[in-house]
């Protein structure tokens, strides 16, 4: 039975090793739909390999550019915001891959659910911020959302060793990124050449950055609640340096089910596309040849204090995970501009999601609404610099 593959994001790290996953699958896997932001010409390569039936480009600025490139025998094209959610509804399309950057991902990841087709979930910020519309839309739907994080991929793995009255809490590893024992003075003043010098993944630039802040295991706390049940206190997180365990789940009666493999995004990554069943795999391998240690340690709050705000945004619910979401996508994207510095990253935070009400139960123009205000409040927060005086 074949299966047609949409790739939201199709061009970024996620995207890229997605289609690594669909290469080695050969058929019945085909990447019929294609998705990016504004890299044309990558775009372009991946359509002439993998010949989608159709593309989307959101920023329409670029949009004659990857026509003429394409030529008029080249695939269906879907342009500007609304470019993904097209693409997504397609008849050709079995199953999406959401590995869009940040909360732009969320209208597509929707629009899947509501079509009644499988979601493999690499867009973290799609639960952090909708969590509350998108897991009752999937319930109701009869929607599977397959997780691709690593971590969350290695929960859902576990959990199928007993039943979900029976967890007692899930452990999320973190690496600690480049971070993890410098001084945190010296840390505040990292450079972005430092912060995107991660020990143990390659990744995109966001996501290196967040994984250096630690608002990478903040937000997949959140997510790890919406996609599990959970409560916050259920989720604990630790340090473990080498990234061979994703994360384990601890039942009730003190097993821990762990989850091992080389840090190789491919391995969820298939492990999502090809759910329920496994397949030969693309990923390195685990030797066991070879003599290697595993190390854990617990997470330093003072140092991270993403994680601290995560657990409060957890618990407070509503529009939260959505306003610390904003916040930090605009004050990463200020560090890297050269605005803020590294340690003013969680100031913005911090100060954004202090001075904002919560909504309990709110609707879809709520949250979209509550992400607006809180990234005007994050960019005159970072153009004030108040980080500095704070």
């Amino acid at each position: 039975m074949s299966k047609r593959v949409a790739i939201l994001g199709s061009t970024g790290s996620i995207g890229c090793s997605t289609l690594d996953v669909v290469r080695h699958l050969g058929p019945p896997y085909r990447a019929t739909a294609l998705g990016a932001y504004r890299q044309v010409d990558k775009l372009c390569d991946q359509a002439r390999e993998f010949r989608p039936s159709a593309v989307a480009l959101s920023d329409a600025t670029q949009i004659e550019a990857l026509k003429r490139k394409l030529g008029p025998d080249g695939p269906k094209v879907y342009s500007g915001p609304s470019g993904l959610v097209d693409l997504v509804r397609r008849d050709d399309v079995d199953i999406v891959v959401a590995a869009v950057v940040g909360a732009a991902g969320l209208p597509a990841a929707l629009a899947t659910v509501q079509a009644g087709k499988p979601l493999a979930l690499a867009n973290k910020e799609s639960l952090v911020v909708a969590g509350s519309l998108l897991i009752p839309l999937a319930r109701e739907k009869g929607v599977p959302l397959l997780p691709v994080d690593s971590e969350h991929s290695a929960i859902f793995q576990a959990m199928a060793s007993g039943r979900q009255h029976e967890v007692r809490r899930i452990v999320l590893t973190a690496s600690g990124g480049p971070f993890r024992n410098t001084p945190i003075e010296k840390m505040r003043d990292a450079t972005l050449e430092d912060a995107l010098n991660h020990p143990t993944w390659r990744m995109g630039s966001k996501i290196t950055i967040d994984s250096a802040t630690m608002f990478n295991k903040a937000l997949e706390l959140i997510e790890a609640c919406w996609l599990f049940d959970l409560k916050p206190e259920q989720v604990q997180v630790v340090i473990h340096p080498e990234s061979v365990i994703h994360s384990m789940v601890e039942f009730v009666d003190g097993s821990v089910i762990a989850q091992l493999s080389p840090p190789d995004m491919k391995t969820p990554i298939q492990y999502a596309l090809t759910y329920p069943e496994r397949a030969n795999g693309c990923s390195r391998r685990m030797d066991w040849a070879s003599a290697f240690s595993l190390n854990f340690q617990p997470p330093d709050f003072e140092r991270f204090p993403a994680l601290q705000m995560a657990y409060d945004a957890a618990a407070a619910g509503g529009t939260a995970g959505a306003v610390l979401n904003a916040a930090n996508e605009v004050a990463v994207a200020a560090f890297i501009d050269g605005k803020i510095r590294f340690g003013d990253i969680s100031t913005v935070v911090r100060r954004v999601t202090s001075e904002t009400s919560v909504q309990t139960h709110p609707t879809l123009d709520d949250l979209l609404e509550a992400d607006r205000v809180a990234r005007r409040q994050a960019e005159v927060c970072v153009a004030d610099q108040c980080p500095s005086a704070a």
